[in-house]
């Protein structure tokens, strides 16, 4: 069973699973996935086409021909974990394509490995096939193989990341995705929601709507329109999730920048076609810290369209992040920081400490905050937002609600709200009465206990 408080860097994905066992002599490529959920569905389609071709997918170095490295370039600390993961794929297997965000330094990864055999940038999905095809060349078996996959999950069965968009228009100054990813290309609606469709016709139960920037989808495309069962739908965030939410899953928004369009989203919540959740990327609250980052500098209009959200939809849950000590933050603007998450009070909160990243232009601002103080400010933040979820939690003692089994063990059942994303949120435990319970199954439960970001709770019979 997971424990909290997770880890609550921003650019972590849940961690990859694999079941399928290769048969004997089909070539094996292993795959280490690191970053955030947006990287974890480019591994998921690599694999997808890998498999389709006759490969077997294996999670361990040893057993496998070659090893494929989706790397993570958000942060300084995010691309030393992936040189080391690197390190150890050629340590242990030896035979190591790379690819992903931190594929767009080639130069960075080769000074640091010499001896990979390809490095490929983020989605270049034809060009990781080739370096595989070049190491291990594929067997397909013809009464398997070469007929049309069925898409490799890297997340247990009952939930599915769904990328809508790739890319990203803005220019924050502590932030590079933009320069590894590019600029903002959203799908096609109809190919969003006939893979939304396709997902739980498989047995989906949650589908986890994810992009660099989602309330910015279909800006690109102009919004044009797509044939959708019989009708046209718009590329746009708010039809799109009215559609995805006639499917009959859970669908939770992540990554929504707070445009003025997204209140249209909150009467789909109200009535229960997409779930009561906004995971918004506030980033800071005072109006420098804001402008320094390049970020619209609107935080007490934030406050009150947060106001609204609520009063349109009172069991909405907000989940943010926020980057303490950014170049030139005073004490007063992070105390400012603390009054703001006072008055908003948030639901979900992660904050981690600033970090200078090879590109940024946010690494050439003047008064870089020392490291320790840096530590302080991130301590007193989670401190104060831990206080808040505890506060939060503890008025659902009593509530009836809604969730999701993610696992069950001989200790008891893991499960979420609907205010709980996977990974990054809290978990409801049932520790009496689960032994019928399923992963995917959703249920009713009674909350007895809460805790700083967990609650307890019996089944309803």
């Amino acid at each position: 069973m997971s424990h909290n408080p997770p880890n609550l860097r921003p650019d972590l994905a849940p961690r990859a699973t694999f079941s399928e066992a290769p048969r004997p002599g089909q070539p094996t490529i292993g795959m280490v996935s690191l970053g955030c959920p947006k990287a974890l569905v480019d591994s998921e389609r690599i694999l997808t086409r890998l498999r389709a071709e006759g490969y077997a997918i294996s999670p361990d170095y040893k057993g496998a021909d070659a090893v494929i490295v989706n790397t993570c370039g958000f942060l300084d600390s995010a691309k030393a974990e992936s040189l080391d993961a690197i390190g150890e794929a050629l340590a242990e297997n030896g035979r190591v394509i790379v690819t992903g965000c931190l594929g767009a330094e080639p130069e960075y990864i080769t000074g640091a490995h010499p001896k990979v055999l390809a490095v490929t940038g983020p989605h270049q999905y034809e060009a990781v096939l080739d370096a595989v095809h070049g190491a291990v060349p594929p067997i397909p078996d013809p009464f398997i193989d070469l007929l049309p996959a069925r898409s490799v999950s890297l997340t247990p069965r009952h939930y599915s990341y769904l990328k809508i968009s790739e890319g990203c228009n803005h220019k924050c100054k502590f932030c590079i995705i933009p320069d590894m990813r590019g600029r903002l290309v959203s799908r096609p609606a109809h190919a969003v929601l006939r893979e939304a469709e396709k997902l739980v016709e498989a047995g989906v139960r949650e589908l986890l709507v994810i992009s660099q920037d989602t309330s910015a989808y279909g800006v690109d495309r102009k919004h044009d329109l797509s044939p959708w069962k019989g009708g046209e739908v718009r590329a746009h965030i708010t039809d799109l999730a009215r559609e995805m939410g006639k499917l009959g899953a859970w669908v939770r928004l992540h990554y929504v920048y707070p445009y003025p369009h997204v209140r249209d989203l909150i009467p789909l919540m109200a009535e229960g076609l997409i779930l009561p959740y906004l995971d918004i990327p506030f980033q800071h609250a005072h109006p420098e810290v804001l402008r320094r980052m390049a970020r619209p500098a609107a935080a007490a209009k934030t406050l009150d369209e947060i106001a609204a959200w609520r009063a349109a939809c009172p069991d909405i849950t907000l989940r943010s992040t926020f980057i303490v000590g950014y170049p030139g933050e005073t004490e007063a603007e992070f105390q400012t920081l603390l009054d703001w998450l006072d008055e908003a009070q948030l639901d979900r909160v992660g904050c981690f400490q600033y970090e200078n990243v090879a590109g940024a232009r946010s690494n050439d601002l003047p008064d870089h905050v020392p490291a320790e103080e840096k530590q302080n400010r991130w301590d007193r933040f989670m401190e104060k937002a831990q206080a808040i979820s505890e506060a939060k939690l503890a008025a659902k003692v009593g509530r009836t609600l809604q969730v999701i089994v993610d696992e069950v063990d001989a200790d008891g059942a893991t499960c979420r709200t609907m205010a709980d994303a996977p990974e990054i949120d809290g978990n409801l435990f049932i520790d009496e009465g689960f032994e019928g319970l399923a992963p995917g199954d959703i249920v009713a439960v009674t909350v007895d206990e809460a805790g700083e970001y967990d609650l307890w709770g019996r089944l309803v019979r």
